[in-house]
């Protein structure tokens, strides 16, 4: 795993928890609507329906609540930017989740019920709560910055799957995109390229003669969206480019071997 940062970023927590909540709320909206063809349509994440895609994101709502209901742990193993180098093992258990989760009830009764909980769960606890997780012991606080990710990401699934136009909360596409750029600045340490994202994030990675002055000589800029499906392998490097959706200058500036991060 690469090497935690020095000075990790900073979310205002109470920020993140409304953001975390509303995009959840945005998403159940969205589920009660959706008819028996929308639920059937394949959701383009493995053999996944749109129906399972939508029990996962109920899951995320419940499985929060799940962790705070079990005894802390005593300790956090894994902060923030350090979550999606170690989402890959999860792979099998996560499909398991979804598909207990969807046998379980109808899904707007899931939602209302993973709502509930999760509101619930968030008002009894503070931030530096360690919860015992799969992936590894996390503070809530921490532990809320990846639910931005996993919300965003997958409300734009589910946008794209099911023709629908959810809303994605500024806030918490904020976080997701300065999480992913942050972690692709972990896993690309180094001052050679500026990756840029506005109106978000800016960080400089990738090995090799550091910029120190005015234009840096390796730019790579992209929106949101885009680079949200750059790091989870929504999108390929080479399509990105080929649409315009991103914008490389310099020699250093093909992320094609450090991309995606998680999938």
């Amino acid at each position: 795993m690469p090497p935690a940062r020095k000075k990790p970023r900073t979310y205002d927590p109470a920020k993140i928890r409304s953001a975390v909540t509303a995009q959840f709320g945005h998403v159940a909206d969205a589920v009660r609507e959706l008819t028996p063809e929308q639920l059937a349509r394949p959701a383009g994440l493995g053999e996944w329906s749109v129906a399972e895609l939508c029990a996962h994101i109920a899951w995320i709502a419940d499985s929060l609540a799940g962790g705070l209901a079990r005894p802390p742990a005593a300790v956090a193993e894994l902060s923030a930017v350090e979550w999606p180098f170690a989402t890959s093992s999860l792979a099998g258990k996560i499909s398991e989740a979804a598909r207990e989760t969807l046998a379980g009830a109808p899904l707007p009764e899931l939602y209302e019920q993973a709502a509930a909980r999760m509101a619930q769960a968030l008002a009894a606890n503070p931030g530096d709560r360690v919860l015992d997780l799969w992936i590894g012991d996390m503070t809530l606080a921490d532990f809320l910055v990846t639910r931005t990710v996993e919300l965003v990401v997958h409300t734009d699934d589910l946008n794209r799957a099911a023709g629908l136009d959810v809303p994605i909360e500024r806030q918490a596409l904020a976080a997701c995109t300065r999480l992913l750029a942050d972690a692709f600045a972990l896993k690309a340490p180094g001052g050679s390229v500026e990756v840029r994202v506005p109106p978000f994030a800016v960080v400089q990675c990738i090995e090799g003669p550091r910029h120190t002055r005015g234009t840096p000589p390796n730019v790579v800029e992209t929106d949101p969206l885009t680079w949200l499906r750059l790091a989870t392998g929504r999108t390929g490097w080479a399509e990105a480019l080929d649409a315009a959706q991103v914008r490389a200058s310099g020699e250093r500036a093909d992320l094609s071997a450090l991309l995606p991060l998680m999938s």
